[in-house]
């Protein structure tokens, strides 16, 4: 193996920051550089969940301690009408008969422990904030890639730019990815299915049971997720459908941007009449300090992700609609798989990167396309149709048929599969695992 494999990581995302720890893990030593246009996460941002396979890949790389301080275990996802009354419920993690937990985390807190794990193992320099990449070069040995520098903190200040050379560039940038551009032009912006999204996170007492996850209502025409973080903290995400599906253009709303502040005046009248027992909706919308906006976007699954010596992962290369908690679980998954690949090919980092992308684009896509399909979500749109002002018995509502149907849209999108996971092996260099 190349210990000094030049490996240039753009976006210090999870997938990003992950896979520099997992590189470090297999041996890669003193060339593995992330660089990102922000500076570190602040408090502001909302909340995520790891699913058992994701926490399964971070507690083997060291991080289960510091990520049980930071996060809650849901023990059951609850699916609801608008009025509170169940419909289907599943169990979480552990309490599912995994051997690891579903974690549901503030994305800052986690980046943090992600970041501060990767300047102890790789050093001080290895996560370089206020760098954007703009474009690369490729070349017969490697890639120069052009950076932009985005805070005046760096040196040179903000506007600047400097090239760097690699070995390797892995495009971890996100739903915008410039790597992807590059590789995929003309491929247009995002496409949106006409749902538009509000998150926050509000300090207050920990609805229903303080351990259970709950998605009520549906998008005829509004529905919320409300679930627990550690330091009794509520995560919540309210999705509002603003467009008919069979209306919606193929592109996005221009402001597809994780970091846009909201306004409740434009969030609160689609659930100022909702009545949950054990959960205050509205005072929980209201209580938050910081509300973000975002329309519900994904992208066409690509045909390649690699080309030489780049190659895409976690967002950039799958990003799918947030309907099941798998996109940060995935990028995890990603970046374990292209360490592992990387270092099953010494000498040869482009073959590394095309074994990376063999195991991992398939089963990311499937997972995109079960995510876009909406097979849970549209069950639940029948319940609202069917039972508009509540039911006693989901029986009097659903077939047994549709129910099962149900379960089994939630299974293809959380990747749910107890006992292959719990009987996988251990990731090793040595040993095929994907």
């Amino acid at each position: 193996m190349d210990e000094g494999l030049r490996v240039l990581i753009a976006g210090a995302g999870i997938g990003g920051l992950t896979a520099a720890l997992s590189l470090h893990a297999a041996g890669f030593r003193g060339g593995v550089v992330v660089v990102d246009p922000c500076p570190p996460p602040v408090a502001e941002g909302a909340g995520l969940n790891l699913l058992p396979h994701a926490v399964r890949e971070l507690t083997e790389l060291d991080l289960g301690e510091q990520l049980a301080e930071v996060a809650a275990e849901p023990r059951e996802l609850v699916y609801a009408d608008r009025h509170g009354n169940t419909v289907v419920s599943h169990p979480r993690g552990r309490y599912a008969g995994y051997r690891w937990p579903q974690l549901s985390v503030h994305r800052a807190e986690l980046q943090r422990v992600l970041r501060d794990a990767v300047r102890d193992r790789l050093g001080p320099d290895a996560v370089r904030a206020g760098l954007a990449l703009e474009t690369y070069e490729r070349r017969p040995d490697g890639v120069r890639a052009v950076l932009r520098r985005t805070a005046a903190t760096v040196r040179g200040g903000p506007g600047g730019r400097e090239e760097v050379d690699a070995d390797v560039l892995v495009g971890c940038d996100g739903l915008h990815s410039a790597v992807r551009r590059r590789l995929h032009p003309g491929e247009g912006a995002p496409r949106w299915n006409g749902i538009r999204m509000w998150r926050g996170v509000t300090e207050a007492p920990l609805p229903l049971d303080g351990r259970t996850m709950l998605v009520a209502g549906s998008y005829r025409p509004a529905r919320v997720v409300v679930y627990p973080l550690a330091d009794k903290r509520v995560a919540w995400v309210a999705e509002v459908r603003v467009a008919a599906p069979n209306a919606v253009p193929d592109t996005a709303p221009e402001d597809a941007d994780w970091a846009r502040e909201g306004r409740l005046a434009d969030l609160l009248p689609h659930f100022d009449d909702w009545r949950v027992d054990g959960l205050d909706v509205v005072a929980l919308m209201r209580a938050a300090p910081t509300v973000l906006e975002f329309p519900m976007v994904d992208r066409d699954p690509l045909d390649s992700w690699t080309d030489g010596r780049v190659t895409l992962l976690g967002d950039a290369a799958h990003p799918m609609l947030p309907v099941g908690s798998n996109g940060g679980s995935q990028a995890v998954l990603d970046a374990r798989v292209l360490a592992w690949a990387l270092a099953r090919h010494p000498g040869d980092p482009a073959a590394g990167l095309l074994a990376y992308e063999e195991a991992r684009r398939a089963p990311a896509n499937r997972i995109l396309a079960a995510c876009r399909d909406m097979a849970a979500d549209r069950v639940l749109d029948t319940v609202a149709q069917r039972a508009p002002e509540g039911f006693r018995r989901i029986e009097d509502v659903l077939t047994q048929t549709e129910l099962d149907r149900m379960r089994a849209g939630t299974r293809r999108v959380t990747d749910e599969d107890v006992a292959a996971l719990n009987a996988q092996p251990s990731w090793s260099v040595d040993a095929p695992r994907p």
